[in-house]
């Protein structure tokens, strides 16, 4: 008896917990756990519905809010009515008179892309583009790298370059009418050379010639860009690929033109967008002539929609360029972006 009773006591005593300790739950009988709470960077835990919406920084969006509200009356709000111009036959009446502009779809693209002059104005956008484009990436770099290599008068020639820019385009198109006229400096010095019909006359030559002129007159904003880019090459990759036995220009583009290639395409990527804005050079130089040769498709949207009155075909050349534009500027992204 003794013995199955020690025995008994013995089996109770191994399956009795240990005395001053709680009993362990067996995990299936385990409660399950909280999930997480999940937090969202940025946000505070116990932030108010309105903190929450306002964020972190609700100053921020205080000082901002100017700036979004120009944004979206000066530029949003008209894109939008445009659209809709674009695709309603729409005429300006007088004020307080309300009458209906039916919805006719794609005609006023079918009738815009039908006009010879439509067609020739963006062919010139295009010749300025080839023209412009390449000349300021070239000139740009060449002028930006020049300055980064200068020791004297650094300070002065970037302020020489980077006047024009600032410089308002009225003055600076006074200037190149008096150089380039018929009677001109530029033909006095030329005599017999100087082209005929001149500069500003010769369809052949107006629309390079503006294209030279803007060049000339954004150069100096791109530079800046190209010589702080420049700035942080760090000047013993040029060593050492010299000491490696790469020649000049072979060290110029394995290490200068790696480095400022992101600038390279932020400048032809401002440099599509600026051609297609253009629309001062064209009308204080020429009008778009002679015989539309330099008409560009900003200007003629001013005249189909303010001098002709015809709001609805010009809302429609409005909506082709910008579209031609952003393709433009994806591809060349895309381009100059790939690996």
């Amino acid at each position: 008896m003794k013995s199955l009773r020690d025995s008994r006591d013995g089996t109770q005593a191994a399956d009795d917990p240990p005395r001053g300790r709680h009993p362990r739950p067996s995990p299936r009988h385990a409660p399950p756990a909280a999930a997480p709470e999940r937090r969202i960077p940025g946000r505070r835990p116990g932030a108010s519905r309105l903190e929450r919406r306002l964020g972190n920084s609700p100053l921020g969006l205080v000082l901002t809010a100017p700036y979004i509200a120009y944004v979206l009356v000066v530029f949003i709000i008209p894109f939008g009515v445009g659209v809709w111009m674009a695709f309603h036959d729409y005429f300006f009446t007088a004020p307080g008179v309300s009458v209906p502009h039916p919805f006719v779809g794609f005609d006023n693209f079918t009738e815009v892309l039908g006009e010879e002059k439509t067609r020739r104005a963006f062919a010139n956008l295009g010749l300025f583009m080839a023209i412009n484009i390449p000349l300021t990436v070239v000139l740009a770099l060449a002028l930006a790298s020049a300055l980064n290599a200068a020791t004297h008068w650094r300070g002065f020639f970037r302020v020489a370059y980077y006047v024009p820019y600032v410089t308002a385009s009225v003055a600076t198109l006074a200037v190149w009418l008096f150089l380039f006229n018929g009677s001109g400096a530029v033909n006095n010095v030329l005599g017999s050379w100087a082209p005929d019909p001149s500069w500003l006359a010769n369809k052949h030559l107006v629309m390079p010639l503006i294209a030279v002129y803007v060049t000339w007159k954004q150069l100096g904003f791109y530079i800046l860009l190209y010589l702080a880019a420049l700035q942080n090459v760090p000047k013993e990759l040029h060593e050492a690929a010299l000491t490696d036995g790469a020649g000049r220009w072979q060290a110029f583009r394995a290490v200068t033109l790696s480095a400022v290639r992101p600038v390279t395409s932020l400048v032809i990527l401002l440099s599509i967008i600026t051609a297609g804005q253009i629309f001062t050079e064209p009308f204080l130089l020429t009008g778009g002539g002679p015989s539309g040769a330099s008409l560009t498709p900003a200007l003629l949207v001013y005249q189909r929609g303010i001098e002709q009155g015809e709001p609805d075909a010009a809302a429609a050349i409005g909506l082709i360029l910008v579209t031609g534009v952003l393709i433009i500027a994806t591809v060349a992204r895309r381009v100059m972006e790939r690996d």
